[in-house]
Protein backbone atom coordinates (compact mmCIF):
# COMPACT_ATOMS: atom_id res chain seq x y z
CA UNK A 1 0.00 0.00 0.00
CA UNK A 2 1.20 3.49 -0.89
CA UNK A 3 0.81 7.57 0.79
CA UNK A 4 -0.22 9.77 -1.48
CA UNK A 5 1.44 12.60 -0.89
CA UNK A 6 0.87 16.33 -3.12
CA UNK A 7 3.32 18.82 -3.03
CA UNK A 8 3.20 22.21 -4.59
CA UNK A 9 5.45 25.42 -4.76
CA UNK A 10 4.12 28.20 -2.58
CA UNK A 11 5.48 32.00 -2.91
CA UNK A 12 6.48 34.32 -0.17
CA UNK A 13 7.93 37.19 0.28
CA UNK A 14 11.43 35.43 0.89
CA UNK A 15 11.53 33.18 -2.14
CA UNK A 16 9.47 30.04 -2.79
CA UNK A 17 9.04 27.45 -0.69
CA UNK A 18 7.29 23.45 -0.93
CA UNK A 19 4.45 22.19 1.25
CA UNK A 20 3.58 18.63 1.20
CA UNK A 21 0.12 16.95 2.55
CA UNK A 22 -0.74 13.13 2.89
CA UNK A 23 -4.86 12.70 3.41
CA UNK A 24 -4.33 13.32 7.01
CA UNK A 25 -2.48 16.70 6.83
CA UNK A 26 0.04 18.97 5.79
CA UNK A 27 3.18 16.94 6.67
CA UNK A 28 6.51 19.09 5.54
CA UNK A 29 6.97 22.99 4.46
CA UNK A 30 10.06 24.01 3.85
CA UNK A 31 11.89 26.88 4.30
CA UNK A 32 12.62 29.51 1.44
CA UNK A 33 15.78 28.30 -0.65
CA UNK A 34 15.79 25.04 0.71
CA UNK A 35 16.89 22.78 -2.43
CA UNK A 36 14.02 20.55 -3.40
CA UNK A 37 16.47 17.77 -3.06
CA UNK A 38 16.79 18.32 0.42
CA UNK A 39 12.79 18.37 0.27
CA UNK A 40 11.85 15.01 -1.57
CA UNK A 41 14.47 13.39 0.56
CA UNK A 42 12.90 13.72 3.47
CA UNK A 43 9.46 12.32 2.04
CA UNK A 44 11.75 9.18 0.96
CA UNK A 45 12.90 8.56 4.72
CA UNK A 46 10.05 9.64 6.49
CA UNK A 47 7.56 8.39 3.95
CA UNK A 48 9.04 5.89 2.19
CA UNK A 49 6.08 4.21 0.61
CA UNK A 50 4.99 7.53 -0.61
CA UNK A 51 3.01 8.20 -3.94
CA UNK A 52 4.17 11.85 -4.77
CA UNK A 53 2.46 14.05 -7.19
CA UNK A 54 1.63 17.61 -7.58
CA UNK A 55 -1.04 19.12 -5.93
CA UNK A 56 -3.64 19.95 -8.07
CA UNK A 57 -5.20 23.30 -6.48
CA UNK A 58 -5.70 20.91 -2.80
CA UNK A 59 -3.05 22.69 -1.13
CA UNK A 60 -4.03 26.39 -2.18
CA UNK A 61 -5.65 26.79 1.46
CA UNK A 62 -2.21 26.01 3.14
CA UNK A 63 -0.15 28.47 0.01
CA UNK A 64 -3.09 30.78 1.74
CA UNK A 65 -2.11 30.61 4.77
CA UNK A 66 1.56 30.87 4.68
CA UNK A 67 0.67 34.40 2.57
CA UNK A 68 -1.21 35.57 5.82
CA UNK A 69 1.35 34.50 7.82
CA UNK A 70 4.04 36.70 6.14
CA UNK A 71 1.64 39.35 6.72
CA UNK A 72 1.72 38.85 9.98
CA UNK A 73 -1.35 37.15 10.63
CA UNK A 74 -1.35 33.68 12.75
CA UNK A 75 -1.84 30.75 10.83
CA UNK A 76 -5.53 29.36 10.49
CA UNK A 77 -6.03 25.88 11.53
CA UNK A 78 -4.91 23.25 8.83
CA UNK A 79 -5.01 19.63 9.43
CA UNK A 80 -1.78 18.43 10.13
CA UNK A 81 0.12 14.90 9.99
CA UNK A 82 3.21 15.78 12.39
CA UNK A 83 5.91 12.62 11.37
CA UNK A 84 8.13 12.15 14.17
CA UNK A 85 8.85 10.41 17.20
CA UNK A 86 6.69 9.96 19.87
CA UNK A 87 8.98 12.49 21.60
CA UNK A 88 9.31 15.00 18.56
CA UNK A 89 5.66 15.02 18.44
CA UNK A 90 5.23 16.06 21.66
CA UNK A 91 7.49 19.03 21.36
CA UNK A 92 5.87 20.06 18.55
CA UNK A 93 2.41 20.26 19.49
CA UNK A 94 3.71 21.90 23.12
CA UNK A 95 5.36 24.17 20.55
CA UNK A 96 2.19 24.59 18.32
CA UNK A 97 0.25 26.02 21.66
CA UNK A 98 3.01 28.90 21.73
CA UNK A 99 0.53 31.95 21.64
CA UNK A 100 1.58 33.89 18.22
CA UNK A 101 3.91 36.74 19.01
CA UNK A 102 5.08 35.11 22.47
CA UNK A 103 8.13 32.79 23.47
CA UNK A 104 8.71 30.20 25.92
CA UNK A 105 12.10 28.51 26.82
CA UNK A 106 13.15 25.26 25.81
CA UNK A 107 13.05 24.32 29.39
CA UNK A 108 9.38 25.49 29.51
CA UNK A 109 8.41 23.53 26.56
CA UNK A 110 10.69 19.81 28.32
CA UNK A 111 8.72 20.65 31.42
CA UNK A 112 5.27 21.25 30.05
CA UNK A 113 5.92 17.60 28.22
CA UNK A 114 6.94 15.77 30.98
CA UNK A 115 10.62 15.59 30.72
CA UNK A 116 12.09 18.68 32.79
CA UNK A 117 15.82 17.54 32.25
CA UNK A 118 15.01 17.10 28.35
CA UNK A 119 16.03 21.16 27.16
CA UNK A 120 18.68 20.13 24.79
CA UNK A 121 16.40 17.30 23.71
CA UNK A 122 13.79 19.66 22.82
CA UNK A 123 16.29 21.26 20.85
CA UNK A 124 17.11 18.63 18.43
CA UNK A 125 13.19 18.13 18.21
CA UNK A 126 13.08 21.70 16.77
CA UNK A 127 16.05 21.23 15.04
CA UNK A 128 14.26 18.88 12.60
CA UNK A 129 10.88 20.36 12.60
CA UNK A 130 9.18 19.55 9.46
CA UNK A 131 6.45 22.01 9.43
CA UNK A 132 8.65 25.17 9.03
CA UNK A 133 6.55 28.41 10.29
CA UNK A 134 3.34 26.37 11.29
CA UNK A 135 4.93 24.16 14.30
CA UNK A 136 6.76 27.86 14.98
CA UNK A 137 10.01 26.55 16.55
CA UNK A 138 11.33 30.30 16.15
CA UNK A 139 9.16 30.69 19.11
CA UNK A 140 11.49 28.96 21.61
CA UNK A 141 14.62 30.45 22.91
CA UNK A 142 16.84 30.27 25.65
CA UNK A 143 15.89 30.58 29.18
CA UNK A 144 17.86 33.34 29.60
CA UNK A 145 16.15 34.95 26.41
CA UNK A 146 18.31 34.52 24.15
CA UNK A 147 18.12 33.69 20.31
CA UNK A 148 19.56 30.14 20.25
CA UNK A 149 20.59 28.45 16.64
CA UNK A 150 17.68 28.18 13.93
CA UNK A 151 17.68 26.84 10.52
CA UNK A 152 16.49 29.46 8.68
CA UNK A 153 18.29 29.77 5.93
CA UNK A 154 17.11 33.21 4.27
CA UNK A 155 14.77 34.24 6.91
CA UNK A 156 16.52 33.94 10.92
CA UNK A 157 14.56 33.57 14.44
CA UNK A 158 14.48 37.01 14.88
CA UNK A 159 13.28 38.09 12.05
CA UNK A 160 10.45 35.94 12.48
CA UNK A 161 9.82 36.86 15.92
CA UNK A 162 9.68 41.09 14.37
CA UNK A 163 7.66 40.04 12.17
CA UNK A 164 4.89 38.62 14.40
CA UNK A 165 5.22 41.16 17.08
CA UNK A 166 4.55 43.46 14.20
CA UNK A 167 7.89 45.28 14.52
CA UNK A 168 10.25 46.73 12.19
CA UNK A 169 12.28 44.03 10.83
CA UNK A 170 16.08 44.99 11.76
CA UNK A 171 16.86 43.94 8.16
CA UNK A 172 15.56 42.64 5.43
CA UNK A 173 15.50 39.12 4.53
CA UNK A 174 17.78 37.91 1.15
CA UNK A 175 16.02 36.37 -1.18
CA UNK A 176 17.54 33.33 -2.80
Amino acid sequence: MTTRVVYQTCDTPHGPLQVAATEAGICRVTIPGEPFEAFLAWIERLIPDADLAPAEGELDDACAAIAVFFDREPFPPLPLDLRGTPFQCAVWRAVLAIPFGETRSYADIARGIGHPLASRAVGAANAVNPLAFIVPCHRVIGADGSIKGYPGGVIDRKILLELERGEALTRRPQRR
